[in-house]
């Protein structure tokens, strides 16, 4: 199969009251492409998915105040740490944009994986496409 003969359709899922994990492990074969019969490793065969509710994402135990999300600025003391529930009150997309990222392949393939995932916050989207398949977690 080669680029120009996939056929891409849209999903949606709805984060609210979902784990952040299990979550995650069901997106990203739809991004790679893995629940298609014409799936090819080099060639990204994936379709799209849109996730709303973000912010309403759970998460087990006490992830929220001890796993740390780490940026670093590249000079010296740029180190910034952030603890997962800060960053979910600030940036909700983000947690789940990361966490499918490092699901997927390592590679210039990956990058063009992940620009298929759109996430929002809200129960809205601003995208126009009427046929979404639903998907449940």
């Amino acid at each position: 199969m080669k680029t120009g003969e996939v056929t891409r359709s849209w999903h949606h899922v709805d984060a609210e009251g979902q784990v952040l994990g299990r979550l995650a492990v069901k997106v990203a074969p739809i991004l790679m492409g893995k629940h298609q019969p014409s799936y090819t490793p080099h060639v990204d065969t994936g379709d799209f998915v849109v996730i709303t509710n973000a912010s309403k994402i759970v998460l087990t135990g006490r992830k929220g105040e001890q796993r740390m999300h780490l940026s670093y600025s590249g000079y010296p003391g740029g180190l910034k740490s952030r603890s997962m529930n800060d960053l979910l009150a600030k940036h909700p997309e983000r947690v789940i944009e990361n966490s499918i990222r490092r699901m997927l392949p390592k590679s210039r393939l990956g990058r063009a994986m992940i620009k298929k995932l759109k996430v929002y916050a809200g129960p809205e989207h601003d995208l126009g496409v009427q046929d979404m398949t639903e998907i449940t977690i």
